[in-house]
């Protein structure tokens, strides 16, 4: 009885003591929260959206309330610049999920790990070695025999007798150059043969992949209300299979490629490879390297694929600027050969159609939540420390302040003005800024362009028959990434002479 006495006491003065800071602390505004559960009944499932409409009614920093946790959005450049420049150490660290902490090992990875020499590590590797210039041009026949090998199976589709002048799904082909560029890269390993048969690891790493998603999808309410965990325990033994079964398959891959090492020329270019090599300059271990490489499959699997379809939509909508991307491809290139990353500097056009995709479609709308490790204070309000810090990109790139007509597709706007959006500009941060910016922008840029510059080059894009453009369904799906509500339906119709479209494989 004692003990149940003193439990409840302690309860009822953290409770008082977290109410006397809320009253006290000059918080943002936001909406009213409910005792226990906060705002989490108020939130809509496209966050991002939801976030930006309370801003609308409350200003550009507001309090959300995930059960007891205080989580502030801030949704203007100014204040962007505030959490990602002004205060960025302060708020380096990384708010971790009951599944993140699991599926990185308490943050030893880099994209869940706090601010601290383990981070400054593991991000000066990543920025010197695995994403370096070198690297990433040894990488560049990987991208481009993708990309054709795409360009050859869709020119197969819409030109059989069965799909002739139908609406083919763009996505379709896009996962598929999503999916065996990353795996190339990092694993050094195309799962998929030329008639598109996965192997047995390739179905093991889809799997994998897949399991990931659905037991880190399944703790929403307990994650926020610690009072209400005991009833949804966390499966142990779920997380624990998972981990062990993507870190069987990692270590399988990871010796394939260390008895290649011990053969002259083994060694390659791939992360895998960049890992083993670097394993001990780096001090890392082999949480860290499984870890590293993860982050890197599950940063670029869909992020890549998500922004060509977008633009592409964008560009069906707009039928002017994807003829101006044509014609600028055709004068650059011509009709006689095709593209390569080496002609991307030339095309400024394509450049501005995948800024303003990227502007109006950011693939992570809504930052991952900055973790602040002491008080600080944005646009004059008390952030207490412990308190996560959103950025709404897609607000941001939305807001009629900075942005002259937002809402349209207007490629031009940046021929007129060269804005950074690898993390220097803070009205446009796809890829986000600061000590967590995402290392691997370059990669994506140099994809998104190269598949873009692809698709516009080899072929012209139609709605399927019956849809007008404008009736294309621009709508995002919720979740941590925006994929398009509806997937793209759409029909290509080649542009260049039949021989152009046949991939030429390269192994690297």
């Amino acid at each position: 009885m004692a003990v149940l006495i003193s439990l409840f006491a302690f309860t009822l003065l953290y409770l008082s003591y977290k109410l006397y800071k809320r009253l006290t602390l000059n918080l943002p505004p936001g909406p009213r929260p409910w005792p226990v559960v906060g705002n989490l009944y108020g939130v809509k499932p496209v966050r991002f959206r939801c976030f930006s409409e309370w801003s609308r009614a409350y200003g550009p920093i507001i309090s959300v309330w995930f059960g007891s946790t205080l989580n502030v959005i801030v949704s203007s450049a100014e204040l962007a610049k505030e959490v990602l420049k002004d205060n960025d150490q302060q708020l380096a660290n990384r708010h971790r999920s009951r599944s993140a902490a699991k599926f990185s090992r308490d943050g030893k990875d880099l994209i869940w790990a706090d601010y601290g020499p383990h981070y400054v590590k593991v991000r000066r590797l990543c920025t010197l070695e695995l994403f370096s210039p070198r690297r990433l041009e040894a990488l560049r026949p990987i991208r481009e025999d993708e990309v054709t090998a795409m360009v050859e199976s869709l020119y197969r589709d819409c030109t059989s007798l069965e799909h002739k002048g139908k609406g083919l799904m763009v996505k379709k082909y896009l996962g598929a150059v999503a999916f065996n560029n990353i795996t190339r890269i990092v694993f050094g390993k195309r799962f998929v043969n030329d008639e598109g048969v996965m192997d047995e690891q390739g179905q093991e790493f889809k799997a994998i992949v897949a399991n990931g998603l659905k037991l880190g999808a399944s703790l929403a309410m307990a994650e926020h209300v610690p009072w209400l965990r005991w009833l949804f325990p966390l499966e142990e033994e779920a997380f624990a299979r998972h981990c062990a079964r993507r870190d069987r398959l990692t270590r399988a891959i990871m010796e394939e490629h260390a008895l290649a090492r011990q053969k002259p020329g083994g060694a390659k270019q791939h992360f895998v490879d960049a890992l083993l090599t670097f394993q001990g300059s780096y001090d890392l271990s082999e949480d860290t390297i499984i870890g590293l490489l993860w982050d890197m499959i599950t940063g670029g699997m869909d992020t890549t694929a998500i922004s060509v379809e977008w633009a592409m939509a964008e560009l069906i909508r707009n039928p002017r600027a994807q003829r101006k991307a044509q014609e600028e491809l055709d004068s650059v290139i011509g009709p006689s050969r095709v593209m390569t990353e080496s002609d991307i500097p030339n095309l400024p056009y394509l450049h501005c159609v995948a800024k303003e995709a990227l502007r109006l479609h950011p693939p992570t709308p809504l930052m991952l939540p900055h973790r602040t490790n002491v008080d600080v204070k944005i646009g004059g309000h008390d952030i207490p420390k412990g308190s996560n810090v959103h950025v709404n990109v897609w607000a941001i790139a939305r807001d009629p302040t900075v942005w002259e007509r937002p809402l349209e597709f207007r490629p031009e706007r940046f021929m007129k003005e060269d804005v950074d959006m690898k993390g220097h500009d803070f009205r446009l941060l796809p890829f986000g800024a600061g000590r967590r910016v995402c290392p691997g922008a370059q990669l994506g840029i140099s994809l998104v362009m190269s598949m873009l510059g692809h698709l516009l080059h080899h072929f012209s894009w139609a709605p399927t028959i019956g849809v007008r453009p404008e009736e294309i369904d621009m709508g995002e799906n919720p979740g941590l990434v925006a994929f398009m509500r509806t997937p793209l339906e759409a029909v290509p119709t080649p542009r260049l002479a039949a021989e152009l479209y046949k991939r030429v494989p390269v192994d690297i």
